[in-house]
Order: C-alpha cells, then sequence, then structure tokens
C-alpha cells in the first residue's frame, strides 16, 4: 500500500540524513587552522540536545511528569516549526509525491515540488494543531517516550505501539491516540479544499489518517533509534 511504502521511504531518509550529518562532521585532510575548525564544529554539533532533530521526547529515565500549558505551548511550537526532522519529513513527502506526478495539474521541476511541499507542510500543520489540541483538552502526553526497555524488537514494538496509545495524565495509564487519528482526518478534509478537482473531503480525511499509521509509525521509529544511529557515525548523544 501507498502508505507503507512512503513510510519506508521516510524511514531510509532519515537513517541517510544521519549519514550525511556525520560525513560532513569528520575532519578532512586540511591546514591546523582547518582541522581546528572542523573538530570545533563537530563539538558544537555533538553539544546540540537530540530534540533538534526528533522533537520534544521523554528519556528512558527518571520520573514522567505532567505537562503544564506553557510546556504544552513550547512542545507544540517544537514539533510544528522548530526541529529538522519535521521539515525533513514533509521535503521527503512531497519527493515522492513529485515522483508519483500526483497530483499530476500541479505538474513537475520546482515550482511543482513547491506547491506539494507546501501542501505537504500546510497539511501537517493544521494536523498537529489539531492533535496538539485533543491532547490538550484530555491531558494526553504528546511527547514520544524513549522506550525504558533494550533490544532491538522490544523498542521496536515500543515505538510502534507508541503510534496507537499515549499516556494520559497520570503518566501511567495508557489511552488509544484518539486526537492523532481525528486531527489527521480533520487536516485531510481540509487540505482537500485546496487540491486541483476538490476530491472528497472524508475520503481525502480517511486516507490522511490511513497514511498517519504508516509515517507516524516510521517516524516513532527512527525517533527511538536516532541516538543508536548518530553514536554510529561518532555523534555521542545522550539519550538522557
Amino acid at each position: 500500500m501507498r502508505f507503507l511504502t512512503a513510510g519506508t521511504y521516510l524511514i531510509a531518509l532519515l537513517l541517510l540524513s544521519a549519514f550525511s550529518i556525520a560525513q560532513d562532521t569528520k575532519p578532512l585532510p586540511a591546514s591546523p587552522s582547518q582541522s581546528r575548525e572542523d573538530q570545533s564544529k563537530l563539538e558544537q554539533l555533538r553539544n546540540l540536545p537530540i530534540q533538534w532533530l526528533i522533537g520534544p521526547y521523554i528519556p528512558p529515565s527518571g520520573p514522567f511528569t505532567p505537562l503544564t500549558g506553557r510546556e504544552r505551548t513550547r512542545v507544540y511550537f517544537v514539533q510544528t516549526y522548530l526541529n529538522v526532522g519535521t521539515y525533513m519529513a514533509r521535503a521527503f513527502a512531497a519527493g515522492i509525491d513529485q515522483a508519483q506526478g500526483d497530483p499530476h495539474e500541479w505538474g513537475g521541476g520546482a515550482a511543482g515540488y513547491g506547491r506539494r511541499f507546501a501542501s505537504r507542510y500546510g497539511q501537517f500543520v493544521i494536523e498537529n494543531t489539531f492533535v496538539a489540541a485533543g491532547n490538550a483538552a484530555l491531558g494526553y502526553e504528546p511527547r514520544y517516550d524513549l522506550c525504558r526497555c533494550t533490544g532491538f524488537w522490544p523498542r521496536s514494538k515500543h515505538a510502534v505501539l507508541r503510534n496507537f496509545v499515549t499516556y494520559n495524565n497520570t503518566e501511567r495509564e495508557l489511552r488509544p491516540q484518539i486526537p492523532l487519528y481525528l486531527g489527521a482526518f480533520g487536516a485531510g478534509a481540509i487540505s482537500s479544499t485546496w487540491m486541483p478537482g476538490h476530491p472528497s473531503a472524508l475520503r481525502n480525511g480517511a486516507w490522511v489518517a490511513l497514511q498517519e499509521a504508516g509515517y507516524g509509525s516510521g517516524i516513532n521509529w527512527v525517533s527511538e533509534f536516532a541516538i543508536d544511529i548518530l553514536h554510529k557515525f561518532g555523534i555521542k548523544v545522550d539519550r538522557k
């Protein structure tokens, strides 16, 4: 199905991005001053919090504490506007749309890609706004919590499950991710108004909600293993 393929492509993109970052930070044979500059850039990158890539998250240690209203607002803005992963995901999804010529009325080239990226990002902003409001109303946890387990498969299972359940305000009881899928449905329905031919709002909303199951699981998986991936390329980011 298309959403599974897109989710696979998204994972591949973020893995390649981590590789690209690591490659860019390797010291190059150059003059001593250039080597010192490269080492300084590497240290700056290592000191960046991992949320610059995956957004706000709960570390796998320490207590879970409910968010205040101000903290929820900050999480929303970082998730929506202020992390690299958000833009990478939408850029890659737009690239898939471009390769498939979907929608074909938008044509190709830079102009066509720009329309597709703007559509994908606009849809995401609407979705995450709905999701943030729903989570706040129900007291649900909006952040991804890194698994307090070990092993590839237990952590992978945790990442997928968190796309369907999250903690309520007790930070102990799991609840269905109702705001997430209602937000995806609403964003899909609204985005149909700017799509060529104005497709059915109900059908487009259902399709975007279905995509969320694939995209969201893939993004959670990358979030779960992002620190490990960076470690493989010499970028030592603390999971805490």
